[in-house]
Formats: structure tokens, C-alpha cells, sequence
């Protein structure tokens, strides 16, 4: 087919991987029996991630959308993805981003995709509606074509598409003499009587009108709720079920108000809407506190739900409330015999939920559990830490073994046996510096396991994980001194830290100080150091000079433990609490970013010096918006510890804070 592409200069164009001079052969794949593949191949190539839109999108754009226009093309529906996402990407990047020749490209494009609203084909017609939707052109462009095309339109799915460009366009300026007309109709369908078109009303007039999905509450649950909310996976728009549209309408119901989360958690026949459903708690309770007292009770009944992943969501979500769910560790408790699996790829079992929760509630139901955990005879639970943003989705994921037994510090004489047995026998280096993480933090209670640290310490492998956890089980280690001074002394990493534990297992501070007290050891990320050098106390006084310069330096972790430093050392609060009181100051407008938190701690520590700090945090406590940076049980735990943290600072900086 003469499509005209071979006249262009491709090879003098860019795409996301350098030369486009292979676009061509690309386009004339997507006609044929690979077109599945050459069409995923040519987004990668011309979208990929986004970010900018290169020089061969644009000159690909019209040979894009005549393929989309051929009937017999098997690539049409992806190339009509394409425009959408480079048309979508082309209205966000900043202009210095956008391809010179995009605009007159796309201002030759918008009558075909027009046209293509006519197609004798449903899913065209949609998928042009969406392009509609996403473009940056103006309403008096569009709208006349997509009201027309409204008035004829009598398949269901693309009518849900066409409401959604409707409302987009119409707040496209200059939206010309149909806008007025626009909104009126838009407004009509809030009462149509097609659940899934009121629906798609309320969200064309939202972004007008922020507070209609709440004054419609009963109209967005009804619709949500209804069998008919399958047909969206029909749509371009959204192309998912219910769980999608919970997603996507719940970010219209801003706020800690939980009446879109308990409509949506009401009993329902169908699997899904009840997923749906606690996803919807998830991602309420991740963000607001004050939502937990009218959510728990509907929460504690989908324990019994006959849907494995309804049990393991409900039972994890009271797992990441933890002590505010602790009233409720009966219920969760018939839930560790519990071993029907999710359908993830771990097939993590509901037990494993449930026990979980209980370890967050510090119930004691949970020990012998966490005991077979321990010994490696229970799967589910994560083989690593991992971390995830905090965004308005809730990974359900369970934490890892270290991150289970940071839980219960009360415990730790029943879980030393199997802890030393896994010290000796552990070959995951992953798993073997966690439990050293977890025995460092438990401090003197873990002296049981210093035996087998000692072993540990001998070998190159293992000896800093070792190093670590003597080093927070302090004097009881103190059979370790010889071998710490002697590789602190010996050329390679971790130097530092042989230092600083020789010193912390009762050593002399003359080599921790040598060691940590010079330069060189602070060099590239240095508040680890800066960390052990505080514990040196009034022996790092001759460091004072270098902590105190760099109490300024621009990395906000360097400055809060340099500043901890120099008062260890020296006592200097003048110098220290208006720098931590720095670090910490967004805290009192609800920002929170993980320094806050040791920079807290070290305020605590300086009691009625810190009184500014304290004042500045004083309405802290009572903030609803959860303090994190973090997603799923983690960001709880984060608003936890925060909160606690400035609890102890207020106290400790006497009553007039």
C-alpha cells in the first residue's frame, strides 16, 4: 500500500533509541501478520515512558492515524492508542520538550480523528472519543463533532466514552457556543436512567463542581455497585471492572470522610466489588486516622467473607492498624489455621495475614507462629524489606521476618533459641543482616546470642552484620574486642564499624575516635558515621570544630546527626536545636519525611532545651492526615512511630511546650 512514509527523512529524526531511520519498516509491519508485535515495538519506540514528544512522532502521526482510518489494518485499535498517549503526553510535557513540529502535525491529524467518530466500528468510535477526551485542542474544535456523534450513538460503552470527552472538551477554552449546551446535557444525565451514564456524568462535571460526588453519594454508590459497572471494561477511557472505578471514582471523594468506603463496604454478591471495596478502606485509612473507628466493624466482618482474598486483605488492613485494631485480636485469631491462598504469585495464605495482624497487636497468639517463621517453616511473609511510595493505592503485602520480630521487643527470650539456630545455619546474606539488624535493636536482652555472633565474626563474609549486633548488645560482647580492633585496623570497608563496636563491647574510645573522628571516614554519605561517632560522648569533643561546620551542610540527614553529634560531645544546644528544629519544622504542617524522625528523637533528648522544637510541634498529636513517605503497613508504622516520638519530645520539654 502506498502510504507515502519512504519520503520522509527519518534517519534525520529522533526517537526514545536514536535514529527513526527504522520507523518506517516498523509501519509497514503494522499492516501486516506481525502487526501485534511491530505495533507494541513502535509505541515503545516513539512513547515509551513519555516525558517529551521526539521529532519522529510527529512526523509518524499521519501515517499513525491512516492505518488507524484502513478498515483491513490489524493494528488499528493500537495505533489509536498511540495518539492518545502522545496526545495526552503532548498537552503535560513543557514546551521545550515538545517536538517543533508536533502542533502543525497535530492540527492536521484532529479531522481524521473526527472522522473516525463515524466508524462503522464500536471500538474505533471509542477509541477516537478518547483521543477527544485527552487532547489538548480546544472545545470549539471538538464539541460539535462529539455532540453529534452523542446524538447518534447507540452503543453503550462508547456512549460512556463519549460523556467523559464531553465534559474534557468542554472545559477546553475557547469552548465556543456549545459549552453552555454542554453542561446542560451533562447535568440531564445525572438523572438518566442508565447507572453507568450518571456515573460518567458525575465525573465530566467534577473537576466543575468538586463537591457533587458527595452530595450524589447514593448516585455514585448505586452505580458503582450495580452489575452494569462491568461495561467500563468495554470502554478506552478505563478499560477495567469494579475495582477500577472504585480506584478512579474514590479520587473524586476527597478528604477523611468515610462514607464512599462503608457504602462500598456493604455486603455485595460479587468477589470484586468486596476486593473493591477494601481497597477503597486501604487507601482511606493509609491517608486519614479518623476514619478507623467507623470503618473496623465492617472491616472485622469480611474475616469471615467466603473469598480468600477478601480474608487476607480485611485481616492485613487490621494489621496495618495494629494497636487501634488490638480490641478485635479474637477475630483475627480464628484466622491462623486459616490456608487458602491468594491467587498472587507468592500464594501468601490468610493465616499468614492474620498472623501478621496479631503481632501488630502484640498479642501473644502469635508466637508460636512467629516462632515456626523463624525456623523457616512458614511462606508467605516477604523474603526481603521492600519499600513502596505513598501514593493513593495500598500494596497489600506482608513485611519481612526482621521487620515482624521489630514488633514484639517484649519477646525476645522466647525467640533467641530459634534466632541463634537460624545465626548459624542462615546462607541469605539478606536474611542473616536482618536478624543482626533485629538482635542490635533488642540491646542487652539478645546477650544469648553472642556465642554464635562470635562465629559470625570471624568470617569475612559475616563479621559486619555481627559487628552490628554485638555492638547494640553491648559489654556482654566484650569477648569480641580483640578481633574488632584488629579489623578496624586492617585496610577495606567497614572500618568505621569494627570502630565504633570495639568501643560500644567496652573497648577504649582511643581507636573509635582515630577512626571515625577522621575526615576521610565521613566522606560520601556520612550521618552513618556521624551516628557511631555520637556515641562517643564528650570523647569526640576534639571533632567539634568539623560537627559544628557541618551542622550547614545542605544534606539534611548530615546536618541532624552531625548536630546530635556535636551535642554528645560538647552539650552545645545554642548550636543544635535551631538546627534540628530546621529539619523538623514542616512536620507542623503535615509534611513528613523520614529525617524527621531521628531529628525528634535527638530534640527529645535535650528535655527543656528544646522547647521551641516542642512548640513548633505542639498540635502534632492531633493532626488526622497520616505522617509518611511510605505505602502499605510501612506508612502506618511510620505515623506511629512519628507520633510517638513527639510525644516523648513534649513531655520531656516540660509543660509549658
Amino acid at each position: 500500500m502506498g502510504w507515502g512514509w519512504d519520503a520522509v527523512d527519518w534517519a534525520g529524526l529522533k526517537h526514545n533509541y536514536g535514529s527513526a531511520d527504522d520507523i518506517p519498516g516498523l509501519l509497514r509491519r503494522c499492516e501486516g501478520p506481525d502487526a501485534d508485535d511491530a505495533s507494541a515495538e513502535l509505541i515503545n519506540l516513539l512513547f515509551h515512558q513519555g516525558g517529551w514528544i521526539c521529532s519522529a512522532a510527529s512526523a509518524a502521526l499521519p501515517f499513525v492515524l491512516r492505518l488507524a482510518a484502513t478498515p483491513q489494518v490489524p493494528s488499528r485499535v493500537a495505533m489509536l492508542k498511540l495518539v492518545a498517549m502522545l496526545a495526552a503526553e503532548a498537552g503535560r510535557v513543557q514546551a521545550r520538550f515538545l517536538d517543533l513540529g508536533w502542533v502543525p502535525a497535530w492540527e492536521q491529524a484532529l479531522p481524521v480523528v473526527l472522522g473516525l467518530l463515524d466508524d462503522p466500528e464500536p471500538e474505533i468510535r471509542r477509541d477516537a472519543a478518547d483521543v477527544l477526551r485527552v487532547c489538548e485542542s480546544p472545545g470549539e474544535s471538538v464539541l460539535p463533532g462529539l455532540l453529534r456523534c452523542w446524538e447518534a450513538e447507540d452503543d453503550p460503552a462508547t456512549r460512556l466514552d463519549l460523556v467523559l470527552a464531553l465534559g474534557q472538551a468542554a472545559r477546553r477554552a475557547p469552548v465556543g457556543g456549545q459549552g453552555s449546551e454542554v453542561f446542560r446535557l451533562l447535568r440531564r444525565l445525572l438523572d438518566s436512567p442508565e447507572a453507568q451514564i450518571r456515573l460518567a456524568a458525575v465525573h465530566a462535571l467534577a473537576p466543575k463542581d468538586p463537591g457533587l460526588p458527595t452530595r450524589r453519594l447514593g448516585l455514585v454508590l448505586e452505580a458503582v455497585r450495580d452489575p452494569t459497572v462491568e461495561l467500563w471494561h468495554h470502554t478506552s477511557s478505563l478499560r477495567a471492572g469494579a475495582q477500577r472505578v472504585h480506584h478512579w471514582t474514590g479520587g473524586l471523594v476527597t478528604g477523611p470522610a468515610p462514607g464512599f468506603a462503608l457504602g462500598l463496604l456493604a455486603d455485595h454478591h460479587d468477589e470484586d466489588q468486596r476486593i473493591g471495596a477494601l481497597a477503597q478502606a486501604g487507601r482511606l485509612l493509609s491517608q486519614w486516622r479518623s476514619p478507623t473507628a467507623a470503618l473496623l466493624p465492617r472491616l472485622v466482618a469480611r474475616l469471615g467473607d467466603p473469598a480468600p482474598e477478601v480474608r487476607f486483605r480485611a485481616a492485613e488492613l487490621l494489621a496495618c492498624l495494629g494497636p487501634a485494631a488490638a480490641a478485635h485480636a479474637d477475630e483475627v485469631a480464628t484466622l491462623l489455621p486459616d490456608t487458602a491462598a491468594r491467587t498472587t504469585r507468592r500464594r501468601e495464605p490468610v493465616g499468614e495475614a492474620a498472623l501478621w495482624a496479631l503481632a501488630r497487636m502484640n498479642d501473644p497468639r502469635c508466637l508460636p507462629g512467629v516462632i515456626e517463621l523463624i525456623a523457616g517453616k512458614r511462606s508467605g511473609f516477604a523474603s526481603a524489606s521492600a519499600h513502596y511510595p505513598a501514593t493513593h493505592l495500598h500494596p497489600v503485602v506482608l513485611p519481612a521476618l526482621p521487620e515482624v520480630l521489630g514488633c514484639l521487643p517484649n519477646h525476645t527470650g522466647l525467640f533467641l533459641p530459634s534466632i541463634c539456630d537460624q545465626l548459624v545455619t542462615a546462607t541469605d546474606d539478606r536474611l542473616l543482616n536482618g536478624l543482626c539488624d533485629v538482635l542490635a535493636a533488642w540491646g542487652p536482652a539478645a546477650e544469648a546470642a553472642v556465642p554464635q555472633l562470635l562465629g559470625l565474626l570471624e568470617d569475612d563474609r559475616t563479621w559486619p552484620a555481627a559487628a552490628k549486633a554485638l555492638a547494640g548488645i553491648g559489654s556482654a560482647g566484650n569477648g569480641a574486642r580483640d578481633l574488632l580492633l584488629s579489623r578496624s585496623r586492617a585496610a577495606g570497608p567497614h572500618t568505621d564499624l569494627a570502630a565504633w563496636a570495639y568501643w560500644k563491647v567496652g573497648g577504649e574510645p582511643g581507636p573509635a575516635l582515630e577512626v571515625l573522628g577522621h575526615g576521610d571516614a565521613s566522606r560520601g554519605r556520612p550521618h552513618p558515621v556521624l551516628r557511631k561517632l555520637a556515641d562517643l560522648g564528650p570523647h569526640a569533643a576534639p571533632c567539634a570544630d568539623r560537627l559544628r561546620a557541618m551542622t550547614a551542610e545542605t544534606d539534611p540527614w548530615t546536618r541532624v546527626e552531625a548536630a546530635h553529634a556535636l551535642w554528645a560531645a560538647t552539650g552545645d544546644v545554642e548550636t543544635v536545636v535551631p538546627v534540628l528544629t530546621t529539619v523538623v519544622q514542616d512536620l507542623a504542617e503535615g509534611t513528613y519525611q523520614p529525617v524527621m524522625l531521628p531529628a525528634v528523637d535527638h530534640l527529645a533528648r535535650l528535655g527543656q532545651a528544646a522547647r521551641p522544637a516542642a512548640h513548633l510541634l505542639r498540635d502534632v498529636p492531633a493532626r488526622d492526615q497520616r505522617l509518611r513517605t511510605s505505602g502499605g503497613w510501612r506508612g502506618f508504622i511510620q505515623d506511629e512511630r512519628i507520633r510517638t516520638a513527639v510525644g516523648k519530645l513534649l513531655s520531656a520539654s516540660g509543660p509549658s511546650a
